[in-house]
């Protein structure tokens, strides 16, 4: 489990908000929900093969206390951490069985 000491990284939870342009087109933008701490655990790395092309991919998991901030997270937002933009594929609580951390599975292309 992480301790206080073992949350080094800081992280920023985006969340997607929708306006529209002068078209009447939907336009995506991002914004900073969360700026929090975290420990990050790389799960596994890879390469893939699509459309003949090779890339490189990175699945992480963030452990960061559980907070109503934190709790509110979900896999629509993304975390932007150490330059890279992750994926949210899953958010769960740790198996301590006392509600203090979440762990934040993610993933992004090294490409």
């Amino acid at each position: 489990m992480a301790g206080a000491g073992k949350l080094d990284r800081r992280i920023v939870i985006e969340r997607a908000t929708v306006t529209y342009n002068a078209l009447n087109e939907p336009v995506k933008t991002w914004a900073a929900y969360a700026r929090i701490w975290a420990a990050r655990k790389d799960v596994s790395d890879g390469e893939k093969l699509a459309g003949g092309q090779v890339g490189a991919s990175l699945s992480s998991r963030f452990t960061v206390r559980s907070s109503s901030e934190s709790r509110a997270i979900k896999p629509s937002d993304r975390v932007n951490h150490d330059g890279g933009i992750w994926s949210i594929f899953g958010i769960k609580e740790t198996a301590d069985g006392r509600r203090r951390y979440l762990e934040i599975t993610v993933a992004r292309d090294l490409d």
